[in-house]
């Protein structure tokens, strides 16, 4: 995280909300071992399920230790359990440079992220308009609030044997995502959710101008559908950050839908996962 040597109340509060968010401050707990059962070998699902229900029924809980280290959290390069975002403190940070850059700037338009998991990428960036004031914007939470999409290998064969869609982690509902911003404050109708698969809901989400545009669909299909929707809705001077840039996927769309629209705008990397480029910024001669 930044050393900000800022103190001003808005943005002690900002630095807190992130440090909250990301669960900074607090060591990471145990993990129970059940969490990812899901997704181990059919016959250690079996075994772990036996031990976890002789475990319960004696009252107990069977964990593993969960070693997160300053680094994951710093570049959110772990699966929190308890955290509302998993995007890591230097996301956060840019996340805050890009708003108050288009608030300082004056780029209209309103604020979206793609792909939410527990909302806090976008609780904080409901935040940020707070501690600044800003009432006439809006922030829109698209997800399916059911996972990721199965892949359909037959129209984006990049994503063929994605598994994505198979860790039921990263499924949360929207009621949950709602209660997430009630617990910080920032629940209002400042905030829209928009419920569905991106190919559904975002050509129709009535979306006239975006400053920024936060996408987190990891898959081919979830980010150009993310872009084909959005992308031009961006105001020049707004920003256009890529979560996962570091996928194959995902950098695969991304550079796809550049070259077919002759964006040339520099990319600049936020951490190793993560990138951005600010819509209509003079590229390198």
């Amino acid at each position: 995280m930044k050393n900000s040597t800022k103190t001003t109340p808005e943005h002690l509060y900002l630095d807190l909300l992130k440090r909250t968010l990301s669960f900074s401050l607090w060591p990471e707990p145990p993990l129970p071992v059940a969490t990812f059962n899901y997704a181990r070998p059919a016959w250690k699902r079996r075994v772990i399920a036996i031990a976890v229900r002789l475990a319960g029924a004696a009252g107990l809980e069977i964990v593993k230790p969960a070693r997160v280290t300053a680094i994951e959290r710093e570049e959110g390069t772990d699966w929190p359990l308890y955290a509302d975002t998993m995007i890591g403190l230097r996301r956060l940070d840019n996340l805050q440079d890009c708003v108050e850059s288009v608030l300082r700037d004056q780029v209209p338009g309103d604020l979206i992220e793609t792909g939410v998991w527990r909302g806090g990428a976008c609780i904080f960036m409901r935040g940020v308009l707070r501690a600044h004031g800003v009432d006439d914007r809006r922030v829109y939470v698209a997800d399916s609030f059911q996972g990721l999409p199965a892949p359909d290998a037959e129209k984006y064969p990049h994503d063929a044997g994605d598994v994505h869609h198979l860790h039921r982690f990263l499924a949360v509902s929207e009621d949950q995502v709602r209660k997430n911003f009630e617990r910080y404050g920032l629940l209002d109708e400042q905030v829209v959710f928009l419920k569905g698969w991106f190919r559904d809901t975002l050509p129709n989400a009535g979306i006239h101008a975006l400053s920024v545009l936060r996408l987190d669909g990891d898959m081919y299909e979830s980010t150009m559908d993310a872009l084909n929707a959005l992308y031009p809705k961006l105001s020049p001077g707004g920003y256009c950050i890529i979560d996962d840039y570091v996928l194959p996927n995902c950098r695969k769309a991304v550079d796809d839908y550049r070259l077919a629209h002759g964006i040339r705008e520099p990319i600049r990397a936020i951490d190793p996962t993560s990138s951005y480029w600010r819509n209509g910024e003079a590229a390198p001669q």
